[in-house]
């Protein structure tokens, strides 16, 4: 089968596709970024062909296809492909993650390839395909190891010069969303790195990594990238990423970690009924959850039409990437003021944000609450350590690591209206996140999607999954990375950016904390949010607001 050429330039790419296995159409007049009708390799070597007589012969790519088994050999190392990653399988749910890595420094591209080689290349899920034996009698796609030519993985665009000068920012974000119109080639591994070697605002050139949500889930395969780092101080040593030991969560499932011992003593038995009924609340708001998670994936309860909710096909349209930096130390410094977590703050702060945009856009005085809710995917897989993580990809064995995407869903609800106290969309936020901290509806709806699946099959399950993201209004995600400045192959890191497309919502909100900054990264459907950089400036103030409060707090005391 014809692959990709990654000697296209992207923005001319589209017109190396004669077949498209997508249902939207790429719309070149998007990309505001264009390329010259020339590309360069890898190898940073420039390709003289010039004219339409010695362009290559346009590709045709299947972005749906599976290799058979009789196309590539078979290796010893075979591993079915996860319920979950299946799901990612479908038309209506063909997710991807792309994550921008901001560098430090010019790009060393030699050094990059021989990091890649070493390193991601050598992990089982980066060196493998996806294949399918159409012969057995019910096919399901497996991961076979093959041989990986690193170079079908690095591309090198070559795009035009007086764009990325006039506004480097700007052709950034044009060339990142650009890529959520090219389909991904399935008949090699499911990865590419895009490497742009332009300065912007903030950093001096940028990598953007590009994987099949199939491969994994996005903590797991940031956790992976990482371990590809080492400490700028230090870089014979992995970095750290922030632990949860000694921390205790909140809520009735957490009072105690396990049934007490009886014994005759009255605080004994006092402490059992305390746990009794930690347990009842526990099993009560676990039931709750479920049954509206089950009303609004039947589409029996969903959220109302409001300028935040996609319209039906969403998920085939182009998103356009734009991010911001926030001060981590400013949302400590809330979280310490009002007693609560770092995630409750964003959650308030996001809260605010979404306020801020509607009620200016609309005109309405916010004194009716309005409530949309967020699908909230939870990694219920233990995220393997980066030491294990970097032991895998150098043995290219999984050493009894488990990986994969072993995801649940959980529904959040985000207020939509105006208060006069600031910190009121912090306490609301705080009392969410704690009722929804007592409750299993995560292990259920994963658990909930394996049975609908093996009986009725994977296309029950993608419209269980669909009905339940279709009805609601966004994504939401906070994730935590290195507390400390790391080095990629010798490019020190300036910021993490990731995202994802491919589901049915029209905005995708992305927490990325990484040394003493947080990255929030907006996916939109520009057609719905012309103005979105708007919203982002929504965030930036939202922010400043709450923490000039939580000092008037403080004062106070």
């Amino acid at each position: 089968m014809p692959r990709h050429d990654r000697h296209c330039t992207p923005f001319r790419a589209a017109s190396c596709l004669q077949k498209r296995a997508v249902h939207h159409k790429v719309h070149r007049t998007q990309a505001r970024t264009h390329a010259r009708p020339r590309s360069r390799s890898s190898s940073g070597k420039m390709d003289r062909r010039r004219g339409s007589a010695t362009r290559k012969p346009a590709l045709e790519i299947d972005a749906t296809r599976t290799a058979s088994a009789d196309e590539i050999k078979v290796g010893d190392h075979e591993e079915p492909v996860s319920p979950t990653g299946r799901l990612f399988r479908e038309p209506h749910f063909s997710c991807h993650i792309v994550s921008v890595f901001g560098l430090g420094g010019a790009v060393d591209l030699p050094a990059v390839r021989a990091g890649l080689q070493a390193t991601l290349a050598r992990h089982p899920r980066f060196c493998s395909l996806q294949v399918q034996d159409e012969q057995e009698e019910t096919p399901r796609p497996k991961w076979v190891r093959t041989t990986v030519n690193i170079d079908d993985h690095i591309i090198v665009p070559d795009l035009d010069p007086t764009a990325t000068s006039t506004d480097p920012d700007r052709a950034l974000e044009d060339y990142v969303s650009f890529l959520s119109t090219l389909p991904m080639d399935h008949s090699r591994p499911l990865w590419e790195l895009h490497v742009l070697d332009f300065p912007t605002s903030e950093a001096v050139a940028a990598l953007v990594l590009r994987v099949h949500h199939s491969v994994g889930d996005g903590v797991s395969l940031l956790s992976l990238f990482i371990a590809c780092t080492r400490r700028a101080s230090d870089e014979a040593s992995l970095p750290a990423l922030p632990t949860t030991a000694g921390r205790r969560r909140t809520g009735p499932v957490y009072a105690m970690s396990s049934r007490p011992r009886l014994s005759p003593s009255w605080g004994a038995l006092a402490a059992f009924a305390a746990w009794v009924m930690s347990f009842l609340v526990l099993l009560w708001h676990t039931v709750v959850d479920v049954a509206c998670f089950a009303a609004t994936a039947t589409s029996i309860s969903s959220d109302p039409p409001t300028l935040f909710k996609g319209a039906e096909g969403v998920e085939f349209r182009p998103k356009r990437f734009m991010n911001r930096t926030l001060s981590l130390d400013d949302v400590k410094y809330v979280k310490n003021a009002v007693n609560c977590t770092i995630n409750d703050v964003l959650l308030g702060v996001t809260s605010a944000a979404l306020s801020r945009y509607y009620l200016r856009k609309t005109g309405e005085t916010g004194r009716e609450a309005i409530k949309v809710r967020s699908t909230l995917l939870v990694n219920l897989r233990k995220t393997p350590g980066l030491h294990t993580l970097a032991s895998m990809m150098e043995s290219g064995k999984d050493n009894g690591a488990q990986w994969g995407n072993r995801l649940g869903y959980m529904i959040l609800p985000f207020h939509i209206a105006k208060h006069k106290d600031p910190l009121e969309y912090v306490r609301k936020a705080t009392q969410v996140a704690r009722r929804k901290k007592s409750s299993m509806e995560s292990v259920f709806t994963f658990w909930s999607g394996s049975v609908v699946l093996k009986i009725f099959g994977i296309k029950a399950a993608a419209s269980l999954c669909y009905g339940m993201m279709r009805n609601t209004t966004l994504s939401f995600s906070n994730v935590a990375g290195p507390t400390e400045q790391v080095v990629f192959y010798g490019h020190p890191i300036v910021y993490i950016a990731p995202s994802v497309y491919g589901h049915p919502h029209a905005l995708t909100m992305h927490y990325q904390s990484y040394a003493n900054i947080i990255k929030l990264v907006l996916a939109v459907d520009e057609t719905q949010f012309p103005d979105a950089h708007e919203l982002l400036d929504d965030f930036d103030q939202s922010l400043r607001i709450i923490r000039e409060a939580a000092s008037e707090k403080q004062k106070d005391t």
